[in-house]
């Protein structure tokens, strides 16, 4: 018999068709992703204008975050004012409602004062009569109307608040005329309001020289004078006495009002007492007088009624005559 042939699995024969195949698989896959890389080349310039614009939205919002976030601090700035003027407000409101309601419902201090007033009617033509014969011995005694005239110089406090200014104006500086023509020559003179504004500013601590052309300007000027008032003559009475004390002159103070809207009037004559101190003699170199104008019909009585208390506790005080007037 003949004998058969051995087949060889793995021939070379074999092996070629098996390259030759993976050779084909692999030439496919070239030839098929010749195409991708422009795919890619475009997708990138796509996605790199996306981001282009990306970015500049984003910076877009930045910007209207800025200005967003600087109109939120100003009108934080600007609520935080408006509350701390609210608060103060408040504030105030408060203080000045529990000031009048103590008023009107403090009956007490209500009597004491209407007590004093009575009081200061029944005696004005004894304390009068008291102030004049405690000059008497004294070469400069005159006295008109019950009020010395013994000082040489002459300072007005005269309240320009509006209850002064429209109803007592008139009356008012014609009284101013009256006490200057008391004094025909002085050596000083010089005008305040109730809270010590001066009439001639650049005067504090000076006085004006007694010229009639200096009498005739005063009372040309003070027909229009309207300095801030809050109708409470302790702040000028203050001012004029810690200004002009001296031991060594005799100065005489004139208070024109009709309102007392301050807290305290014991508070008022320790803080004037303790300025006008007597001198060696037991004198106090300042005598204040008081001239009280009744209140005007749009006003409370009340705070009337506290000013005559008030000024004639204090004219007591520093050696001076309180004088009412009436309606």
């Amino acid at each position: 018999m003949r004998r058969r042939r051995e087949v060889e699995v793995f021939s070379l024969s074999f092996l070629d068709c098996i390259c030759c195949g993976f050779g084909a698989i692999i030439l496919l896959m070239v030839l098929t992703a010749v195409g991708k890389p422009a795919v890619l080349e475009e997708s990138r310039k796509h996605m790199g204008g996306e981001v282009r614009l990306l970015e500049e939205q984003l910076n877009i919002i930045r910007g209207e975050t800025d200005e967003l976030n600087r109109e939120l601090v100003g009108s934080r700035e600007t609520l935080e004012r408006e509350r701390g003027k609210l608060s103060s407000l408040a504030g105030d409101f408060s203080r000045i409602r529990g000031r009048y309601a103590g008023s009107r419902e403090d009956a007490s201090v209500t009597n004491i004062i209407e007590r004093q007033l009575v009081t200061a009617q029944q005696t004005l033509s004894e304390e009068m009569q008291r102030l004049v014969t405690r000059r008497a011995q004294s070469p400069r005694s005159a006295a008109i109307g019950g009020i010395p005239i013994d000082s040489d110089y002459v300072i007005f406090i005269i309240d320009t608040s509006p209850s002064m200014t429209s109803d007592h104006w008139d009356v008012n500086l014609a009284i101013v005329d009256e006490i200057l023509s008391l004094y025909p020559h002085v050596q000083g003179l010089q005008v305040l309001n109730d809270l010590g504004t001066y009439m001639y500013e650049g005067t504090r601590g000076r006085w004006l020289a007694d010229t009639p052309e200096q009498r005739q300007e005063i009372r040309a000027r003070a027909k229009k004078w309207r300095a801030f008032s809050m109708s409470n003559p302790v702040p000028g009475m203050v001012e004029a006495v810690r200004r002009y004390w001296a031991p060594d002159k005799r100065i005489a103070v004139f208070v024109l009002g009709d309102e007392f809207t301050g807290d305290s009037i014991q508070q008022a004559l320790d803080s004037i007492g303790a300025l006008n101190k007597p001198g060696p003699d037991g004198r106090r170199p300042i005598r204040i007088h008081a001239i009280g104008f009744p209140e005007g019909p749009e006003f409370p009585p009340f705070t009337n009624m506290r000013f005559s208390a008030l000024m004639r506790s204090i004219c007591e005080q520093n050696d001076g005559t309180f004088v009412g007037m009436k309606h």
